[in-house]
C-alpha cells in the first residue's frame, strides 16, 4: 500500500476514525473520575491504568459492532506507526507514576499530555486535522489544570467530559466521511 491518502482510508474504515478509542477511553476516565470521587484518588490512578488496557479491545468491539473489520490492511504502513505509538504511550507510564507519588494532583494531567501526544500522531494515521485540535485541546486542559493546582477528581472528570465531547464528534465525522465516500 503505497498511497498515503488510500492508507489513511484504510485505517478510518478499518476503526471508524478511531471513534471508539476516543470513547472508550472516555469511558475508561470516566471510571477512574467515578472511583477519585466516591472512593479514593489514589485507587482512581489503578482504575484509569486498567481501564486503559481495556481501550483497544472495547474500541475493537465498538467497531465491529458498528460494522468496520475492527482492523486495517496489513501492507497499511500506519498499522507500524499506530503500535509506535502505544509503546511509546506504555513507555511514558512508568514516569506518569512517578510524577503522581511527588503530588496526587499530578497524575491526571500527565496522563492527558501523554495521551494527547499519542493523538497528535493520529492526525497522520487517519488524515484528519481534528485530531490535532483533540491532542491540542487535552494539552492545553492539562496545563489549566496545573496552573490552576486542580484535584484529582476535577482532573479525571475534565479528562472524561474533554473525551467524550470528542468521541461524538468523531462519530459524527465519521459519518459524514462514509457518506462522502458513498457518493463519490
Amino acid at each position: 500500500m503505497n498511497d498515503l491518502r488510500a492508507a489513511q482510508a484504510d485505517m478510518r474504515r478499518g476503526y471508524w476514525s478511531g471513534a471508539g478509542g476516543i470513547l472508550a477511553s472516555s469511558l475508561a476516565w470516566a471510571a477512574a473520575a467515578g472511583t477519585a470521587i466516591f472512593v479514593s484518588p489514589a485507587q482512581s490512578v489503578w482504575v484509569l491504568f486498567i481501564g486503559g488496557m481495556l481501550i483497544h479491545p472495547v474500541s475493537i468491539l465498538m467497531c465491529k459492532l458498528l460494522g468496520a473489520s475492527g482492523g486495517h490492511d496489513k501492507a497499511n504502513p500506519f498499522g507500524g506507526l499506530a503500535a509506535a505509538t502505544t509503546f511509546w504511550l506504555i513507555f511514558s507510564l512508568p514516569l506518569v507514576y512517578v510524577a503522581h507519588l511527588q503530588r496526587m494532583e499530578w497524575f491526571f494531567p500527565a496522563m492527558l499530555l501523554v495521551i494527547a501526544g499519542r493523538y497528535l500522531t493520529f492526525a497522520t494515521i487517519y488524515g484528519m486535522r481534528f485530531y490535532w485540535v483533540l491532542g491540542l485541546t487535552l494539552t492545553g486542559a492539562a496545563m489549566a489544570l496545573v496552573f490552576l493546582k486542580a484535584n484529582a477528581q476535577v482532573s479525571a472528570v475534565a479528562g472524561s467530559t474533554i473525551e467524550f465531547g470528542f468521541a461524538i464528534a468523531a462519530f459524527v465525522l465519521h459519518a459524514r466521511w462514509r457518506k462522502a465516500q458513498a457518493a463519490g
